[in-house]
């Protein structure tokens, strides 16, 4: 129970009716900071829109949000109009907000004390929940905790934040529960006479052929014989909870399974995928009873599939030790299928295989729209490389999410990782010719640090073996040199010209006016990946050296198009250097806006409430006066990990079997005139340095949800270039990262001259000669006077205000 004092108490409770009113649907507004301890996100049903009468439900998520006010908890739901605040990440776990508007809801569940979130502040960073009071220890307002279900739809179980692929909540299983296995012994016992406990009373084809054969029993009715099968491969969870429908739990997950006789398809329903999704793995034999056999439409007209539900009937399961089973009823092992690098190089577009590898690049989790099925949900994904030491080429993967969520927290770069049923994506446009892998219905990934090598039978294949022969004779300090987690990352890289891109764009949206490119980075929701096209004139260049004492910096502006533009100086000096005293920086992330004519990298025009407005104006006035003063950019020092790593990835197997000096003084260079103020680049957009010590922070830092903390992990490049685009359409200007050296982009395959036309049309420098010096390049600039190119941005919504925008590509106009 709250205690009398506590703010939620006194505030929530002058919302209720008095004694002798029937109701009461005034609004009372909590002016004490709040603190957000969680969100937890559901689809609608039917039935939802009683519960917000006065909102148009435009999406189809809801969001039950756990507040506190340090004294107890209470759990309201978002009204509808702010669920903007979570897509964007703007209302977070941990954040506080201000004057917060509450309003008497009903339940589904009929909880008297009931409310919606109807209006609040977002606090600013520094009012980020600190406390160290055990939040589990904190009471909840009312008589009891939350019944753990979704507040204002039917479901039983509430869906990931970021996603509708991993499973979220504690009523999804790891182990079978004791109930389900003591009806399983009860039946066994009762149907002793009727089978041995080793043998089936079925077999797959004997069902397949009954079923197509059209006899009523297995056609028509449940089918209570025994069956032993081996589960080949196993499916991510699908969700297909409709806003139209009421489902409670709407689950299902696909097992291929097979026994000597053949295979087929086992659908689990429903709430069987609570009990039963995370306790089963490809190589588990199970025994089913009360299924029913159906036509499996997806494989044509000639093939069944098994229905596993938990009514009508209540399907029996249990997974047996091979021991258990007679041998001349023991179903074959599991096939792989593994390619190393050099085999995948000529492998077939789209052919399906497992890898295995060493990994050395784990990027940041991302999303992107579905193009396919209903709705245009998030899907989300990170890029991975890994090395098997067959070539020098790198297997990178497009990893979407598998329904394995602390696996993918487990993706360390040094692990060793197992990826099976991969689809091939040969990229045969692309010169020289690339590939890399994605997933499939029925893609797993295995790493080390979870012990899933050691379960699996792939361990003792000879791909396997080779691989670990391999990984036996490498050094530490070697791999930990080319380790990277997290930062931009793009593949397979662009077309190198602009004909080439164009015909890949068919059907694709052409480009866009400078306020459309606005509007479009202002929908993006929180670390959504998308592509633009603008045509446009580079105005100013600079470069930008993080590390070492003192910031450095190189700035270029072009003289003509300085006096058209209001946030550039009156007179364009030569390009000079210049130095910021680590005791004058200060951070850019939230206050380097430029004016409301201009797009920033790291930055966006949202603003989602009155306290948004007030920041923006803030922010305004911070940019008009730093206009008058030399810019300051934050600068992360390099962290050299020196920490010797005695490398054990492969146990588990094992158990179970440019410096660049300053040439001139600095008061040779013109500094009179004040350049351009640029942001800096967002910390998400460097890759860090892996950090063995610090991997598990890593990972949570690159992951959904997570924010890459300043200064506290070395990144690589520690430099970069911004360039100042200009639409040609309306002037709107746009602030652009540039990484002609970043991980993903260099070198360059392609010979060319390093110049600023090929390095923008490559997106990289040539591999064929050294690379220019940033001085010489910024030198060079001025061959970008006046340029008309066609300019390709990669945006990535970070979170809050931060929106990343890098250009990978920038052709000439006169290419066509």
């Amino acid at each position: 129970m709250a205690a009398a004092d506590c703010i939620l108490r006194r505030t929530v409770t002058r919302s209720r009716p008095g004694p002798n009113k029937v109701s009461s649907s005034s609004l009372v507004t909590c002016r004490d900071v709040l603190h957000v301890l969680d969100l937890q996100r559901y689809t609608r049903d039917q039935g939802s829109p009683v519960y917000f009468p006065q909102a148009v439900l435009s999406g189809d998520d809801l969001y039950d949000v756990t507040l506190t006010d340090g004294d107890c908890r209470l759990q309201v739901t978002l009204d509808p109009g702010l669920n903007r605040l979570v897509d964007r990440s703007v209302l977070r776990p941990g954040t506080g907000v201000r004057n917060s508007a509450f309003s008497p809801a009903m339940t589904t569940s009929g909880q008297r004390h009931s409310y919606r979130l109807v209006n609040l502040e977002v606090a600013e960073d520094g009012d980020e929940w600190t406390c160290d009071v055990d939040v589990d220890s904190l009471p909840w307002f009312g008589s009891a905790s939350p019944a753990g279900c979704p507040l204002r739809a039917n479901r039983s179980v509430f869906l990931p934040l970021w996603n509708n692929v991993d499973y979220s909540g504690e009523l999804w299983r790891d182990t079978p529960s004791t109930e389900t296995q003591l009806e399983d012994e009860e039946d066994e016992e009762d149907m002793e006479d009727m089978e041995d406990k080793g043998c089936p009373a079925v077999t797959v084809s004997e069902l397949r052929d009954s079923f197509l054969s059209g006899r009523r029993g297995v056609a028509t009715g449940v089918i209570r014989h025994r069956l032993i099968v081996r589960i080949i491969n196993k499916s991510h969870l699908m969700y297909y909870g409709r806003t139209d429908r009421n489902c409670e739990c709407p689950y299902k997950a696909l097992l291929e399974v097979c026994d000597q006789t053949g295979s087929v398809c086992v659908v689990l329903w429903n709430s069987v995928c609570l009990s039963w999704y995370r306790c089963l793995k490809p190589g588990d034999i199970m025994s089913l009873r009360c299924y029913r056999v159906k036509r499996r439409y997806q494989a044509g007209t000639h093939d069944i599939e098994i229905s596993v539900n938990s009514r009508n009937p209540a399907a029996q399961m249990s997974v047996l030790a091979e021991s258990s089973i007679s041998p001349e009823y023991l179903p074959p092992a599991p096939p792989f299928r593994f390619l190393s690098s050099k085999e995948l190089v000529d492998g077939p577009h789209n052919s399906v295989c497992d890898v295995i590898g060493l990994l050395t690049f784990s990027g940041r989790a991302e999303r992107i729209r579905s193009k396919e099925g209903r709705g245009a949900g998030l899907l989300q994904y990170r890029w991975l490389r890994l090395e098997d030491g067959m070539s020098d080429q790198p297997i990178t993967v497009k990893l979407f999410t598998t329904s394995q969520p602390e696996t993918h927290l487990k993706l360390h770069p040094l692990s060793v990782v197992v990826c099976t049923q991969l689809k091939l994506i040969t990229c045969t446009e692309q010169r020289p010719a690339c590939f890399y892998l994605t997933n499939t219905t029925y893609t797993q990934v295995y790493c080390t640090g979870l012990g899933h090598h050691s379960q699996m039978s792939y361990r003792k294949l000879r791909p396997v073996r080779q691989f670990l022969c391999w990984l036996r004779k490498q050094d530490d300090r070697a791999l930990l040199s080319r380790a990277l987690i997290g930062g931009f990352f793009i593949f397979p890289p662009p077309p190198i010209s602009l004909e080439t891109y164009m015909k890949d764009r068919r059907g694709e949206p052409g480009f866009l006016r400078g306020a459309e490119l606005q509007r479009e980075l202002e929908r993006l929701c929180y670390r959504e990946r998308r592509s633009f096209c603008i045509q446009a004139t580079v105005t100013a260049v600079t470069y930008v050296c993080r590390g070492g004492e003192e910031d450095r910096r190189l700035i270029w502006t072009d003289r003509a198009s300085s006096s058209l533009s209001p946030s550039s100086s009156s007179s364009s000096p030569p390009p000079f250097f210049h130095s910021t005293p680590s005791s004058l920086r200060t951070s850019l992330s939230s206050s380097s806006s430029p004016p409301s004519s201009s797009l920033s990298p790291s930055s966006s025009s949202f603003s989602p409430s009155s306290s948004l407005r007030k920041s923006r104006k803030r922010k305004r006035l911070q940019t008009e006066a730093r206009e008058k003063r030399p810019p300051c950019l934050t600068l992360q020092p390099e962290h050299h990990d020196r920490t010797e790593i005695l490398f054990d990835a492969s146990m588990e197997f094992v158990e179970d079997a440019e410096d660049e000096e300053e040439d001139e003084d600095a008061s040779s260079f013109v500094t009179t005139a004040l350049p351009p103020t640029f942001p800096s680049v967002a910390m998400e957009t460097l890759p860090m340095r892996y950090s063995h010590a610090h991997r598990e922070e890593q990972a949570v830092a690159v992951g959904m949800g997570g924010r890459v903390t300043p200064g506290k992990f070395g990144s690589v490049p520690e430099d970069y270039y911004t360039l100042r685009l200009r639409a040609l359409s309306d002037g709107v200007t746009v602030s652009v990262v540039f990484l002609p050296h970043a991980s993903s982009a260099s070198p360059s395959p392609h010979p060319h001259p390093n110049t600023w036309t090929s390095i923008l049309s490559h997106g990289a420098f040539s591999s064929h000669r050294p690379p220019p010096s940033p001085a010489d390049l910024i030198a060079m600039a001025a061959q970008l006077t006046n340029q008309r190119l066609v300019c390709i941005l990669e945006a990535c919504h970070l979170g809050g205000a931060s929106t990343e925008l890098v250009l990978s590509r920038a052709f000439q106009l006169t290419d066509v």
